[in-house]
């Protein structure tokens, strides 16, 4: 088992980033939310960061100087803390939150389905020491029926897919979503099947898909029927230009994400795995009711 990071000094964790840099990944779970820190596909710390359970989680990269965020949805609302090596989560809303997604919007901003199937756009304002302001501004778009994950501007809900925009949510079809990609080409995972948007919906694989995850280059990963499936990085999205991945574990694979260079995938029973280009690697993290994960650059202090 990976040490506690408390018994990892700052400059520990500058040699053990060497020259690949920092990637934390931060997993939301029926315990809270567990950051583990990866150097490219080498995998080193892990913690509690956050110990209210966590529904979904998602990285907002800022400019100007600020901090990036990470915000969780939980039960109890938004909670959010500045990246870094001390993340401090603190709720900006007390409205149950099911799901949040960085819009990629100049703003800033995020996007975020509610316990009620209200969804909205946050933007979070500069706190203290970069971190987000307590009083964020909220403007919902509308509402989903049980909205299920949000990405980019893509809500995946029971009755399709959504789209958020200036003027609210435009359904753009398919039912039963239960995931979505928003970065680059729009995919989403239906209980039918992996869908590629073209002209129209279009079936990228047939069977039931759980999860759906894509970095905007043409990367994507996506777990149709138990089987964990990676895009070949063409500018196809075709049945032939997914191949199924050969996994160091026989688990199921329940939340995929991207990162600098990385690719990253964790197991209901809580084993990471990561591939930067050279095979998968993987680390037993220990969690269970694994909902979501989400990675952030870090920048070390120097």
């Amino acid at each position: 088992m990976a040490p506690a990071e408390d018994d990892i000094s700052i400059d520990e964790k500058r040699v053990y980033a060497g020259s690949a840099g920092r990637t934390d990944a931060y997993v939301a779970t029926g315990a809270g939310v567990v950051r583990v820190s990866l150097s490219a596909d080498k995998v080193g710390a892990f913690d509690m960061v956050a110990r209210d359970p966590a529904r979904d989680v998602a990285v907002l990269s800022r400019g100007d100087g600020a901090a990036d965020l990470v915000a969780a949805a939980t039960p109890d609302g938004l909670a959010v803390a500045a990246v870094g090596d001390d993340p401090e989560f603190a709720l900006v809303d007390d409205c149950p939150a099911v799901a949040v997604g960085a819009t990629g919007a100049r703003d800033g901003s995020l996007l975020v389905a509610r316990e009620d199937g209200a969804v909205g756009r946050v933007e979070l304002q500069g706190g203290e020491e970069g971190g987000p302001s307590a009083a964020p501004s909220t403007t919902r778009l509308g509402s989903v029926a049980e909205p299920r994950a949000v990405d980019g501007a893509l809500v995946a809900g029971a009755e399709g897919v959504y789209r958020a925009g200036e003027d609210g949510l435009t359904d753009v079809g398919l039912d039963d979503a239960r995931d979505a990609a928003g970065s680059g080409t729009p995919l989403a995972a239906t209980g039918a099947g992996l869908y590629w948007l073209g002209n129209g919906w279009m079936t990228a694989r047939e069977g039931a898909a759980d999860a759906v995850a894509a970095d905007g280059d043409g990367h994507a990963m996506a777990v149709v029927d138990g089987d964990l499936l990676v895009h070949s990085g063409a500018g196809e999205w075709e049945d032939e230009t997914w191949a199924v991945a050969d996994l160091p574990v026989d688990e199921t694979v329940v939340a995929l994400g991207y990162g600098p260079g990385v690719s990253v995938v964790v197991t209901g029973v809580g084993t990471l795995c990561v591939d930067a280009g050279d095979g998968w690697r993987h680390q037993v993290v220990g969690v269970r009711e694994v909902a979501g994960v989400a990675l952030a650059d870090v920048e070390e202090d120097e």
